[in-house]
């Protein structure tokens, strides 16, 4: 709702002049109900969709565990997008390493529900993650790494240059979302591991 940091927003705000949905328009990679995936060393530029949720430069959205199934994000540059740059939405043990974000609107390695666990994020670099006035509240104060759910592996990452927050654990009592469950209580997770992360020149 308005006010919550979950709210969506519905304007431009302080970007007086700027038309709607038609200079910040991009592709989008919309991975939902895959036996496997592997995205590896491509490029993606001007990605993402303002104003529209789900529509983020690589989407995995519901995917459930993904164990033993070799899927990874490896190597990519995404840069220059409208609505975030990774989102991982309802899945388990995903390899995301070696990428690259750079000019990120919004939060930009993002973990949705708190359902997420087993992931292992690493070897990553973000610059410059942006606030966005398009998406929710919580995108106007924005991190590059976002974790509802403290119980998966992030290590080796590093962050320069952005506006407001490098890492945050950010955990709802329950998942939230299509992933809602009162059987989980993600603040009593344990923390999967956390290790030689930096972040630096960021607000």
């Amino acid at each position: 709702g308005i006010g919550t940091a979950f709210g969506t927003q519905t304007c431009f705000q302080n970007r007086f002049g700027h038309e709607v949905g038609s200079d910040q328009f991009g592709g989008h990679l919309f991975l939902h109900m895959v036996d496997s995936a592997r995205v590896q060393f491509c490029e993606f530029n001007f990605v993402g969709q303002a104003f529209r949720l789900g529509r983020y430069p690589i989407h995995f959205h519901m995917t459930g565990d993904v164990e033993n199934k070799n899927t990874y994000i490896r190597g990519n540059s995404i840069h220059e997008t409208f609505n975030r740059a990774l989102t991982m939405h309802g899945i388990h043990n995903l390899l995301v390493e070696h990428n690259v974000a750079f000019n990120v609107m919004g939060l930009t390695f993002f973990l949705e529900d708190g359902i997420e666990e087993d992931n292992i994020v690493q070897y990553n670099l973000a610059v410059m993650t942006k606030k966005s006035s398009s998406l929710l509240n919580i995108d106007s104060i924005p991190s590059s790494f976002w974790m509802p759910n403290p119980n998966n592996i992030v290590r080796h990452n590093a962050v320069a240059g952005s506006t407001h927050f490098g890492y945050w654990f950010n955990s709802p009592t329950h998942p939230t979302g299509p992933s809602a469950t009162r059987d989980i209580c993600c603040k009593q997770r344990p923390l999967g591991e956390f290790w030689n992360n930096t972040v630096h020149s960021s607000g």
